[in-house]
């Protein structure tokens, strides 16, 4: 992603109507811990379900490598136009907030959907569909409101912070829907149904504590598809677009990764649901660290990193010996890319835009990457159930390389944020 440090246009004029925060260890403004707070609890859900997803596609229904691409894609492809759906609404009626809990609430009721499916793969995935939808409506103004509440030189910390509570969310979900199954063994709709009551208290939480965003609503479309598209035609942001996409092309699904860990492990099936537990682990003690080294040595060169991390633990799924030592390497190195790229896009690329249309642009940015990581889990999976999985995390790896290698390559300024005396 190219995430260079120069300013754009609306970004680059000071934000008056924020308060000033002085010294490295600034107070998070509380819109930020609100937020993330949500966050935390609607993740717990949502991490309830995926946690269990792998085990439930592949053990429970049996579907192949082909049908688990498919599914992953669509579910993370679902979130995709929604995105840009949820990011106008907010920018036309001028309340991010309001937008968001709907996207909240959907993706609460979806949880209650689950248990009337049954093995249906086709049912399962129409769900997810619905709940990524949700998740797309949600995602745009969210961070519009993070944005809009904080202080330029301090939105890798604050994004930090917020993806650090996310990741409790997602460190506590797989716990306590491995808690759930041990007190019913099998029960997979008591895990959905714990799942929607964890969702439904987000919707509230947001709705009491969270204060609406200052923004006035924009009359009239024409204005807001004009101030976005001026916005995204500067160098930098275009970039960020580009190169964001191109990377996620090359990036394989979750679901691939812990399943290849517990396959080449030899672990029981019911010890996937943990796997991502040490991921969110590494991701909450390391999403606020490396969003405050963000915004010191630049989004860029941090973006970059994650992704060097993510293509070494490509690399030994791949072909590194099947040892407790290498599923931790990766697991680690897994946990570290999405605490060195989760926010530091939206970072970067949030004050660049202008407040009347910064959701709506937010949204394109994310549809851009959303999508290409779509085409990334098809692509692999079809590899997978062609080649297998450990070729197939190879090639990816390659694919990455020379992604990340053209991306640090480009000849293009990279000053550093500037920083307040």
């Amino acid at each position: 992603m190219y995430l260079a440090q120069t300013r754009a246009a609306d970004g680059a004029r000071p934000r008056a109507d924020l308060p000033r925060a002085h010294g490295a260890r600034a107070r998070v403004p509380p819109t930020v811990l609100a937020l993330g707070t949500v966050s935390l609890v609607t993740d717990a859900s949502a991490e309830m379900v995926t946690a269990v997803l792998p085990l439930y596609l592949m053990y429970g229904i049996g579907v192949g490598y082909l049908q688990l691409g498919a599914l992953d894609g669509l579910y993370t492809g679902a979130t995709a136009l929604l995105r840009l759906v949820g990011g106008y609404a907010a920018d036309r009626l001028g309340r991010p907030k309001a937008v968001a809990a709907v996207g909240y609430g959907l993706s609460a009721l979806t949880k209650l959907g689950l248990p009337w499916v049954g093995t249906s793969a086709g049912g399962v995935g129409l769900l997810l569909a619905a709940d990524r939808t949700g998740k797309g409506l949600r995602t745009a103004p969210r961070d519009a409101l993070i944005t809009g509440a904080t202080p330029e030189e301090h939105l890798g910390r604050a994004f930090g912070v917020h993806r650090a509570m996310d990741a409790t969310g997602a460190l506590l979900g797989p716990l306590l829907a491995f808690a759930v199954l041990l007190a019913v063994p099998g029960d997979y709709d008591a895990v959905f149904v714990v799942g929607f009551f964890l969702a439904l208290a987000g919707v509230v939480l947001l709705g009491v504590c969270v204060r609406p965003d200052r923004v006035p609503p924009v009359p009239g479309r024409a204005r807001v598809t004009r101030a976005c598209l001026t916005a995204l035609g500067a160098r930098d942001v275009r970039g960020a677009v580009l190169t964001s996409g191109l990377l996620g092309l090359v990036t394989a699904g979750d679901m691939f990764l812990y399943v290849a860990l517990q396959q080449r492990m030899a672990l029981p099936a019911r010890a996937l649901p943990l796997l991502p537990v040490a991921t969110a682990l590494v991701f909450t003690v390391a999403a606020a660290p490396l969003g405050r080294l963000a915004d010191r040595v630049g989004r860029r060169r941090l973006f970059l990193a994650g992704h060097g991390a993510l293509l070494v633990a490509y690399g030994c799924v791949g072909a590194a010996p099947a040892a407790v030592a290498t599923a931790a390497v990766v697991l680690v190195l897994y946990g570290l890319f999405y605490a060195a790229t989760d926010g530091v896009l939206i970072a970067h690329v949030g004050p660049r835009l202008p407040a009347r249309a910064r959701t709506t642009g937010l949204a394109v940015v994310q549809t851009s990457q959303a999508l290409a990581r779509a085409g990334g889990a098809v692509a692999f999976g079809a590899v997978a159930a062609t080649a297998g999985p450990a070729p197939a995390f190879a090639a990816f790896a390659l694919a990455l390389l020379v992604v990340v290698a053209v991306a640090t390559a480009l000849p293009l300024p990279l000053p550093l944020p500037r920083r307040r005396k």
